[in-house]
């Protein structure tokens, strides 16, 4: 194998597969990134068996590689990425030598790596189904946004740390919870899909995947199987495992019917939450308690050993009712920060019950929050 290649494309390439290595891997050669070099294009594939992503470099005029010599080769992954990001040429040649001997030179600096042989890779099969569920790739990094923060981060509930994807037909829902929160977002296909899907993907890995990709506008090919998910955009493959189990009924969790519903500036109320929640005591749960009177929305929080801080402000609200109740500033920010309007309106159920948040203008995206009992 023997080529040269603009520094800037190798390093893009690279950055984008080096996510899927893992630096606990047991085995040593899914610490390197394989490289497999034919007279068209560079394929760069890595995988620690939770994902695996492929992505590939076209040898055309935009990219202007020269190819002198085809072939594979599996290069570890922290030097190959570290040498490229650091030479300051704008080509670099790369050269494979005795068969494991990696070459990696400028006209100043030259390194030799060991290498691995590509036939100690493990087989990856990034198979593809005939009609993928096509999906906007803005649409699909707003949905990562809006419902990743709230799957739990405890892994004796594997299914919760997942994001659960359910297809029915033309309708995309997607649920994740922690059992203390919920969200939810539903999106309209433009396709209808004969086939139905329920699978719960790794947040950390639908996260991952959404960090490395562009920002253009393009479709994403969602192939789905029984025990892994393949996402394909542009010129980058994204293979995930999904999680094994059922994933809870969330619509038991909807409150169908609300007493009170109060409409407030999204960005004033945050920011009225994040002051009431600075004197709180517990970090973690940093409880503050909310009260309405007439069209005001009272916050308050205290701590024995710090002090208290109370903050008002204006609000709608659809009739008479007040209520008081307490709730996770934590949750309840993280929560907003998934709304992109102007205004959120929040639906009280009743001071034991759950708080749901919802665009005014829309239902494709709800937040629940559950309150947090004081007394």
């Amino acid at each position: 194998m023997k080529l040269t290649i603009k520094k800037d494309v190798l390093l893009e390439g690279l950055n984008k597969v080096s996510k899927a290595i893992s630096t606990k891997n047991l085995i040593p050669v899914l610490s390197g990134i394989k490289f497999e070099l034919s007279k068209d294009r560079l394929i760069l594939t890595a995988s620690d068996n939770d994902i695996t992503i492929q992505t590939y470099i076209l040898n055309d005029q935009e990219n202007k590689m020269k190819v002198e010599k085809q072939g594979s080769i599996i290069i570890q992954g922290k030097y190959v990425l570290d040498i490229v990001r650091k030479l300051p040429d704008e080509y670099i040649n790369i050269e494979v030598v005795d068969e494991l001997k990696i070459l990696i030179y400028t006209a100043n600096s030259e390194f030799t790596l060991n290498g691995i042989s590509e036939k100690e890779y493990p087989n990856i099969n990034l198979e593809k189904n005939k009609k993928p569920i096509l999906l906007n790739n803005k649409v699909f990094k707003e949905i990562v946004m809006q419902t990743s923060f709230a799957a739990s981060t405890d892994e004796a509930k594997p299914v919760l740390t997942g994001i659960n994807f359910n297809i029915v037909g033309n309708i995309l829902e997607c649920n994740s919870t922690d059992s203390y929160r919920l969200a939810r977002k539903i999106v309209n296909l433009k396709e209808f899909y004969e086939e139905n899907y329920n699978v719960v993907i790794p947040s950390k890995n639908i996260v991952e995947f959404s960090r490395i990709m562009g920002e253009s506008d393009e479709d994403i090919a969602i192939h789905i199987f029984n025990s892994k998910i393949l996402f394909e955009y542009e010129n980058i493959l994204f293979q995930s495992r999904l999680i094994n189990g059922t994933y809870p009924n969330t619509s038991n969790l909807m409150p169908q019917e609300s007493f009170l519903n109060v409409t407030v500036n999204l960005d004033e109320f945050y920011s009225v939450i994040d002051r009431a929640s600075i004197l709180t005591s517990d970090r973690e749960k940093n409880i503050v308690t909310l009260e309405t009177s007439d069209q005001t929305l009272i916050l308050r929080s205290s701590s024995a050993e710090i002090g208290r801080v109370e903050e008002k402000m204006n609000i709608e609200k659809n009739n008479s009712e007040n209520i008081k109740i307490s709730f996770s500033a934590k949750y309840m920010m993280e929560a907003l920060k998934s709304f992109s309007n102007e205004k959120v309106e929040i639906k009280f159920v009743g001071e034991v019950k759950p708080i749901l948040l919802k665009d005014p203008n829309g239902d494709s995206l709800t937040q629940l929050v559950l309150p947090i009992r004081t007394y």
